[in-house]
């Protein structure tokens, strides 16, 4: 095991209303050339001995989704050091019979306990000829890590209905860069994107009901069909449960979007992420996720307004604030800086873990300014109680 990166920061930072946590950044993994590290996301594998493995993909920044093949890192004494990166052998970019390349990708990866295996859901990325994206290739994609016997299987499609609620067909639907929610009956609120309509690329949000065995995630049912028809529409969707309730989250390129529910497939109207001041958080054209803890339900995000207009779709700094569950709010006096902007777009990948109730981590991956560096960071924030 080789030590961790760099520490950037372990100074305590000013105490949040709903209770007292400082932060800690380190550097977890440091890519170069043309070799990043992006899309990195981590998994808590409880035990005696607790394990945490952090799956990252090796991407070319010299193109949009220059994504290749799946990597793992892990550590076993909670982040004191981390192992060198090792590919994923299933999970490899691969040359199909058709000519195109294939590879998961936007990979969330989380314990299942029901099933004691770490669950990674994603999207597909299809490159024709190795080199041009084709979006009609993207589908609901998964592979599962069993660390009993420390292999990960193979990439897996999710096979959904011919149709949605309206009659229309899941065009290029993805599950990539969402949270899920797993059911105390080890069922899965799984977030998903598609389109409806293949003449305009605005998507359409939902939550499904899944069934998972450890091999095959299988969809049942979903709910709530959320579409904005401008732009993109409304992708990328995180769901929590807290209170009783379940909150949904939603990317759009001018916005963001929150919604309510009791059941986690169904929800009440979506309305814009605003501030408690009544001003419009700013944050748009990237995702945001969930931290439920405790008594406390928290958004992280990035936004608009922070001195911030250099960098690319406002991606840095990542804050995170309380959110009022009732009013569907965040709370402006509660926000906190968890990586301050360094340059860098961090809004591309980003993911809270839950260690414990008194530690939970932010990992992201840093995509610099193009041409301001030739390297980029996997960065660890542990928020501390």
């Amino acid at each position: 095991m080789k030590r961790a990166g760099i520490l950037l920061s372990l100074l305590p930072v000013a105490a949040a209303l709903a209770g007292e946590f400082h932060i800690e950044r380190s550097v977890i993994l440091t890519g170069r050339g043309k070799q990043f590290y992006t899309q990195s996301r981590a998994a808590l594998i409880p035990g005696e001995r607790p394990r945490v493995i952090l799956t990252t993909q090796e991407t070319d920044p010299t193109g949009a989704h220059g994504y290749k093949d799946m990597f793992v890192v892990e550590t076993t004494d909670l982040g004191r050091t981390w192992s060198a990166p090792r590919a994923i052998p299933s999970l490899r970019r691969a040359r199909m019979p058709e000519g195109h390349d294939f590879v998961i990708g936007d990979v969330c990866p989380q314990w299942h306990a029901a099933t004691g295996v770490v669950l990674a859901t994603g999207k597909t990325f299809g490159f024709r000829g190795g080199t041009t994206e084709d979006r009609g290739l993207e589908r609901v994609s998964y592979s599962a890590y069993d660390p009993r016997a420390d292999a990960w299987g193979p990439l897996r499609l999710v096979e959904l209905p011919a149709a949605d609620h309206e009659g229309r067909p899941f065009l290029e639907p993805n599950a990539g860069c969402h949270q899920r929610v797993d059911l105390p009956n080890g069922e899965i609120l799984l977030p998903i994107r598609y389109r409806k309509d293949s003449g305009v690329r605005h998507y359409t949000t939902i939550v499904a009901r899944c069934r998972f065995d450890g091999t095959i995630l299988r969809y049942v049912e979903h709910g709530s069909e959320f579409l904005i028809p401008r732009d993109r529409g409304l992708y990328e969707p995180s769901v929590a449960a807290f209170g009783g309730r379940y909150f949904l989250t939603m990317r759009a390129d001018h916005s963001a979007f929150v919604a309510r529910g009791r059941d986690g497939l169904n929800y009440e109207p979506f309305r814009e992420w605003r501030f408690d001041d009544g001003a419009v958080l700013g944050s748009h054209n990237t995702q945001q996720h969930w931290l439920a803890r405790g008594t406390t339900l928290y958004l992280l995000y990035t936004r608009r307004g922070a001195n911030n207009d250099h960098v690319m779709r406002h991606r840095a700094p990542l804050f995170i604030a309380e959110v009022d569950p009732e009013r569907l709010v965040v709370r402006r006096a509660t926000e906190r800086i968890v990586f301050p902007e360094e340059n860098a777009d961090l809004g591309a990948g980003f993911a809270p873990l839950t260690i414990s109730d008194r530690e939970v981590w932010v990992v992201t991956s840093e995509i610099p300014t193009r041409g301001s560096r030739d390297y980029n960071r996997v960065l660890l924030a542990r928020l501390l109680w």
